[in-house]
């Protein structure tokens, strides 16, 4: 079974590493070209990364050495703060500064819906029902959008004007996460509209750090929470049947902030990127560094893994 791990930082470098060895088997420089790498994304069946690179997407081929772009979206006018691929990889989805959420075809490349959110995005996911997105925002706004009616269909601001950083979907749909600029994080339970509940239901809210918080990441499993940030450390949030959440661990190692993380499969293994240029992959179950990789000459930003069946 493949495992596709990459990384991209402000080098502008994108890099593939062998996981277990931590050799780079592949880096795409990107000489020339503007803007650093600000996420990146896998698709379902590991053929394509996509990359948001400064004010527009990259889609590369992983299956080949060709490091040129099989295809790239234009359209945002400010940076690409968030990207992911549609669960059958036909569609992604990307969130901008420029305050819009835009639907890529990748069989249509010129082809885009634009959804205007109004505040600069800082982070967008599917839902694994593929039918909506839920968004953050600058404004402080969580927004859910269906994209069968094309419109924001629920909106949430639970503090206020505090800009919202990350948000985090439970593989089943059932859980959502956002944490925000004070380190805080906020947790609903999600409920179909069938089931005459509330869609958002709070849950609770607790500080995950006394720093800026830089992205949340709910485990494939649904046991933990993983959350990164300023401080300098990566935390590990048990979670029990009755949607507790528990501090279990601190993984420290890193040197600067932490920007991204990424779960293996299987919910064992976690990476991380940080600004002292490395990435680091974690064991979750004694929260020590396996490997870390080294390679990128400037802070290293944003991680993509998928060593699931593709």
């Amino acid at each position: 079974m493949s495992v596709i791990l990459v990384t991209g930082s402000y080098d502008h470098e994108i890099r593939f590493w062998e996981a277990w060895s931590g050799i780079c088997s592949r880096t795409i420089a990107r000489t020339g070209e503007s803007g650093q790498v600000n996420r990146l994304a896998i698709s379902p069946d590991k053929r394509y990364l996509a990359a948001a690179i400064h004010k527009r997407v990259n889609v590369y081929e992983i299956g080949t050495n060709i490091n040129e772009p099989y295809v790239a979206f234009d359209g945002h006018s400010k940076n690409v703060t968030a990207v992911q691929f549609h669960s059958e990889g036909k569609w992604l989805v990307t969130g901008s500064e420029d305050g819009t959420i835009k639907i890529w075809d990748l069989r249509y490349p010129h082809l885009h819906r634009t959804y205007e959110n109004g505040a600069p995005v800082n982070d967008v996911v599917v839902h694994p029902n593929q039918g909506e997105l839920i968004s953050c925002d600058q404004a402080g706004s969580i927004k859910q959008w269906d994209l069968s009616e094309n419109t924001c269909s629920h909106e949430l601001t639970p503090a206020g004007d505090i800009p919202m950083r990350s948000v985090t979907l439970g593989i089943d749909g059932s859980c959502l996460v956002a944490g925000n600029n004070k380190g805080q994080c906020y947790v609903w339970k999600l409920y179909e509209e069938s089931t005459g509940l509330p869609r958002f239901q709070a849950v609770t809210t607790f500080i995950a750090h006394n720093k800026y918080l830089t992205r949340c990441l709910l485990s494939p499993d649904m046991k933990s929470l993983v959350t990164c940030s300023a401080d300098l450390t990566v935390k590990i949030w048990a979670i029990n049947q009755n949607f507790e959440f528990k501090q279990d661990k601190v993984l420290t190692g890193h040197q600067r902030w932490v920007w991204d993380c990424a779960f293996s499969a299987d919910s064992a293994y976690l990476v991380t990127a940080s600004s002292d240029h490395s990435a680091r992959l974690w064991e979750m179950a004694s929260g020590e560094t396996v490997r870390q990789y080294n390679g990128h000459h400037k802070a290293c930003v944003c991680v993509a893994l998928h060593d699931g069946a593709s």
